[in-house]
């Protein structure tokens, strides 16, 4: 098959006659996902350190910690905290740990390194900033971590909301 000279000019039963142009992708790729109250988020894909599914026996428990946080990651010989992104927001509900994986959102900001345990990945989206809103109906202990939102489909009872990585990463709740 190599030695074909199909093969080798590219030339065969299953390739286009002509180049076909690829469309430029309008706005800024993001990371959606839920977490466990069923909220829909977003994070700018440049903030993302990396996604990883460990399994929850992976995660250890820290003792006399905030409860936010579910314990530590040692990913590739790097210890990073892992919290409960969903009960930091001020939902209610905590994340299910009792599954096989657990989607984590490892964030960075110069040396500081978070990972965001959620309830469900999406998927990457490219996302117009231009057409972000400003958050409305939000909870007080939600608002300084979100810089907008979008509305989902014309419904106005459904927002997917763009956070704020740094501020999670440097907000004082983590004392708490």
């Amino acid at each position: 098959m190599v030695g074909s000279p199909d093969f080798l000019t590219g030339k065969g039963q299953d390739q286009a006659p002509e180049f076909q142009e690829l469309e430029s992708p309008e706005g800024e790729l993001h990371l959606r996902f839920y977490v466990a109250s069923g909220n829909e988020f977003a994070l700018p894909a440049t903030g993302i350190k990396e996604v990883l599914s460990p399994s929850p026996d992976r995660i250890t428990p820290i003792p006399n910690v905030s409860p936010l946080l579910l314990g530590t990651l040692n990913v590739r010989g790097q210890v990073i905290w892992v919290a409960d992104l969903g009960q930091f927001l001020g939902d209610s509900n905590p994340l299910n740990t009792d599954r096989p994986e657990i989607p984590v959102i490892a964030v960075e900001d110069q040396d500081m390194m978070l990972g965001l345990a959620v309830d469900r990945i999406v998927g990457m989206a490219w996302l117009d900033i231009d057409e972000v809103d400003a958050p409305s109906n939000v909870p007080d202990s939600m608002a300084p971590f979100l810089r907008g939102e979008w509305v989902i489909e014309d419904k106005s009872d459904k927002y997917l909301r763009l956070l704020d990585q740094i501020a999670i990463l440097r907000s004082a709740r983590w004392a708490a």
